[in-house]
Parts: C-alpha cells; structure tokens; sequence
C-alpha cells in the first residue's frame, strides 16, 4: 500500500514513470529513514501520541529492518515507491495498527529530506577520509622525490625549473582547501528538517530539538519553507565542493598523463596500471587517468542538473525534487572512487631522475641568469633583454 492511497488504482504507466528509480536509490537511505523514525517515535512517546509499549515495539521493529538491509533481505520494490513506503508497510504486516501512529506529525517530504541530511552526512565523511588519504600518499611521493628537479611548464612549454616537493604539495595546499569547503556544507546539511512536514508545518505543538538532538544534528531547520528550498540547493553547493576535489584529480591526472609521455617520461607508469592497445602491442596506455580526468566533468554535470532542476519552481514542494537525489548520489560516489583510486595511482609512480636532469637545458635558467645579473645591479629590463638576446643567438 502506497502512503498517499485513497481508493483510486493509479495508471500502470504514470507509476512507473512517477517511481523512477526511486526504489532503486532509496536502498542507500533505508538506514537512514529507520533511524529517523526511530527519533520520531521517541518524541511521539514524548508527545504521549505513543504509549511507552508503542515506542518500544516500533523502535525495536525498526531496528531489525536496519539489521535485515545488512544481511541484503529488506529489498524495496517498485510498486512500493521508495524506503519510507516499505517501512512503512513492513511496520503494518508486523505490527498491525500501532504502525498507524508513526506517521503522525511528518511528511514524506520532511522524511526524505532527514534521511538524505544523515545520507551526505556520512558521505562527507567518507569523502574528508578518501581526501586525507589522497594527501598522505602525495606527502610520501613528495618525500621520496621531492628534491628531484624537472622543468615546470607555461603555455605547455617549458618555463622554470620544479621540484617534485612543490608540484605534489600544490595538490596537498589544495585539497586542504577542499577540506574547508567540505566543513562549510556539512555546517549546512547540519540541520534538522523533520517536523517540517510538506513546507508548511505540522499543526501541533512538536518537540524539534529532541528529534535533531536523538539525531544528531546540531540546530533545528526552523523555516518550513526554507526546508523544501534546501533541497537542490545544498545538494547543489555540496557538488560543488566534490567538483573542486575533481578539478584537482583532474589536474594531476592530466600533469601525469603529460609528465609520463615517452618524449619526457619524467614519472613513470607502472604497467600494472595501464592498459594496452587491441591492435598495438607495444602501448601502455594511461587510461586510468584519462578516466579520472574525465569523471571531473560528470560531477560538473550531476551540479549543474540539479541547478537547473530546482531553479524556477515556486515556493513549496514540487516533485521534480525527486530528481535531484540520483545526481547528487552519483556525484558523490564518484569523487570517492576517483580520490581512492589517484592514491593508489601516486602510491604507484615512479622518477626518471635522469630523464628530468636531461630536460633542464639553457632555456630553463633563462629567468635565473636575468635575476644574477639583477643582483649586479643591472635594471630588470635591461637584464631581461640580455638574456633574451643571447638565447635568440644560440638559435
């Protein structure tokens, strides 16, 4: 039984399209939903619309759901819509009319917006976890290789010289940076929404705090309205921040796959992460890190979705919130395969030392040469053209 039934059998075709996939995703959100209704019960119990017996008997129910999704035997299917429905349901058949009560003072709307807060939530963690990771094994490579000079480029041509130690403490400045974006929109995604209901309340006094504290959130998302306007928006500003960890993965991935070219091979692939050609058997090709580069632009893709699917939409709740919660899953699955898999990718680099040493000719110093004869006193612009000069004559 749907929770919005009232009689009418509804088109085969409209549930299928309505549903979605729904059923599919909302696997992920079963825990999540089952810890919620655990709070909610409480306060109910709180509220004394729920008897002690009640509480304890829903909670304990609820519980066994969470250790039945464990082992891989709660599945939720699609004629029933999404988690909170076979919650629900499951709650009824076991329970009978004391399941009834549970979803007095919620909305599915208010539900779904709980159990993704406590969803990204976690995932933010994983994410902090697969990002201090990635930095370890940029320090150990820089700690290895660090002072080993190689030509750093401008305008992909040669510029200055480099040192390992700088190019991979960029990445690891950078990607402290990402931390602290990260930290900014857990502050967002840290605040209750249930009792918020459908955008407009719940007509009865509710106790808000007990719900966000039981769950742990730090505040209560006071504004009914401003609860249904979140969704989409954080979940846009969380892509956001995973994009910026994607940028960096992309750009290292890219410095690799230019750094390991036969012409340069100042770092080298090992073959246990490349992969090979069908018609070419002497290739080694980077596909691993033309893949990462690429998975930058589909997180790009799941942000700027749910951007456009959210913006112009009165205020309230519409259905076309539903479809921001694939993109926002997909995006933050693959930030976390990406960081796992370029800390195993640096973990597996290797130096050509004299392949470096070879690249550092004349032109590399050029800007060294302008600054010595700057300390003799030479203007800047007088030194510059020296140099310029000389290197023009040596062809």
């Amino acid at each position: 039984m749907k929770l919005w039934e009232k009689g009418t059998a509804l088109n085969e075709a409209i549930e299928s399209f309505t549903v979605g996939n729904d059923h599919l995703l909302d696997q992920a959100l079963l825990e999540y939903d089952c810890q919620a209704s655990i709070a909610h019960a409480r306060m109910l119990g709180k509220m004394a619309v729920l008897t002690p017996e009640e509480v304890h008997a829903l909670c304990d129910e609820l519980q066994r759901i969470v250790v039945l999704d464990g082992k891989g035997k709660f599945v939720i299917r699609r004629e029933q819509e999404d988690c909170h429905t076979a919650i629900e349901n499951h709650l009824t058949e076991k329970l009978g009319a004391i399941s009834e009560k549970i979803h007095t003072a919620r909305s599915r709307n208010d539900q779904v917006l709980t159990a993704l807060r406590l969803y990204y939530k976690d995932r933010i963690a994983d994410c902090r976890e697969a990002v201090n990771s990635f930095v370890e094994a940029l320090k150990l490579f820089g700690q290895k290789h660090g002072d080993i000079i190689f030509p750093g480029y401008s305008h992909t041509r040669k510029a200055m010289p480099t040192t390992f130690e700088i190019w991979s403490g960029a990445f690891v400045d950078s990607m402290h940076d990402n931390l602290t974006l990260l930290a900014t929109v857990l502050k967002l995604l840290d605040q209750c929404p249930l009792g918020t209901a459908a955008g407009y309340g719940v007509p009865m006094k509710l106790h808000r705090e007990f719900t966000a504290n039981e769950l742990g959130f730090s505040r209560v998302q006071n504004n009914p309205i401003y609860a249904q306007h979140s969704r989409g928006k954080f979940e846009a500003t969380l892509l956001h921040a995973l994009s910026q960890i994607t940028l960096d993965l992309n750009r290292v991935a890219s410095d690799l796959i230019f750094m390991s070219l036969p012409e340069l091979a100042f770092v080298t692939l090992p073959e246990e992460i490349c992969t090979g050609s069908s018609i070419m058997p002497h290739k080694q090709n980077p596909d691993v890190l033309e893949l990462v580069r690429a998975k930058h632009h589909e997180v790009v893709a799941c942000e700027h979705q749910i951007q456009a699917t959210v913006a112009n939409l009165i205020s309230g709740y519409h259905r076309d919130f539903q479809l921001s919660k694939g993109p926002a899953m997909r995006g933050i699955e693959v930030t976390l395969t990406c960081l796992n898999i370029m800390a195993l990718v640096v973990t597996k680099l290797g130096v050509n030392k004299q392949a470096c040493k070879m690249a550092l000719t004349d032109e590399v110093y050029a800007t060294e040469q302008v600054y010595e004869l700057v300390r003799k006193g030479v203007p800047f612009r007088q030194a510059y053209k020296q140099v310029a000069d000389k290197l023009r004559r040596r062809g």
